[in-house]
């Protein structure tokens, strides 16, 4: 039976800690789950870049009896994404031992934690909007989103060749999501059966026009009087998310790192102790960075 050491029981500390931090993460992030996500469990540092291949585009050549075949040499594209934001969200806990007793002592420390980093990622991919030059914006500031402006926002994107077998998102603010639950012929049981009433009775869109409609706090807005709203409709490969690991701290320095990771996410979870407050301090940060990978699988939807 291994020996209970003051070594071991901090590395459980943090581990339990890290494994409370992802769920919370993923469960608070809408854009984070709807882009394009690269992660490797590579070790790297803030200002790296990453390059992101793209597939290029083959012609279709008719082949004639006798006739030799065309070789085409298409180039590689790749987005570059630079890894520029280092964000974190730190904690003191006075009792640390508490947290092992009363679990849900831990949550109510980690999420506000959690939800902050969760925060700063959604924001970050919002304002990615107005990269997307390759198709006109649509919508005007101040008007409400209606059935035809989403009907043209997916048109756009077919007339843009994103593959009808994509995803395709709708991502509003709130006021926005409001506007597109009171068309009627998506919030009645007479026009849109079970989806019109899980719009009047869960207040859910779902989805609309082959958009499934999101809403997010985190929708840039210009302007004033009144301030333009970017909605975004995108598919999946418009934007990536990359994310990379964060080095393990130096040994001998008093700190102690645990990795949380899942899928396409991870995030480091690191313990140390502040002597000036007697208390243990836990950082919980992502190294990360994002980017237009498609520039016509996307556009501006302003309302």
């Amino acid at each position: 039976m291994a020996t209970i050491t003051s070594a071991n029981l901090a590395n459980a500390i943090v581990k339990l800690v890290a494994v409370d931090a992802l769920p919370a993460l993923m469960g608070n992030l809408v854009m984070g789950n709807l882009v394009n996500r690269d992660f490797e469990p590579t070790l790297a540092q803030a200002g790296d870049t990453v390059n992101i291949p793209i597939p290029p585009t083959l012609i279709a050549n008719n082949l004639a009896e006798g006739d030799s075949v065309q070789t085409q040499n298409p180039s590689l594209d790749n987005a570059k994404i630079e890894l520029k934001t280092h964000a974190e969200a730190t904690f003191q806990i006075p009792d640390v031992t508490k947290v092992l007793a009363v679990p849900d002592l831990l949550k109510l420390y980690m999420q506000p934690a959690v939800i902050a980093l969760a925060e700063r990622i959604e924001s970050d991919l919002l304002k990615l909007a107005h990269q997307f030059t390759a198709n006109d914006p649509i919508g005007q500031a101040g008007t409400a989103l209606t059935e035809a402006l989403v009907d043209t926002a997916e048109t756009a994107l077919f007339q843009a060749k994103v593959p009808p077998s994509a995803s395709k998102y709708l991502v509003v603010s709130g006021a926005g999501y409001s506007q597109l639950r009171q068309i009627p012929r998506f919030s009645e049981y007479q026009t849109a059966g079970e989806a019109g009433l899980r719009a009047v009775v869960d207040g859910t869109v779902g989805k609309v026009k082959d958009f499934f409609v999101f809403r997010s706090h985190f929708v840039d807005k210009t302007g004033s009087g009144p301030a333009a709203t970017h909605n975004l409709a995108f598919a999946k490969d418009a934007l990536g998310l990359v994310i990379r690991r964060l080095p393990q701290p130096l040994l001998g320095t008093g700190a102690i790192a645990e990795y949380a990771e899942f899928g396409n996410f991870g995030m480091r979870v690191v313990m140390s102790y502040q002597p000036n407050t007697l208390a243990q301090q836990f950082t919980v940060d992502i190294l990360y960075g994002c980017g237009v990978l498609r520039n016509s699988h996307g556009l501006r939807v302003i309302s």
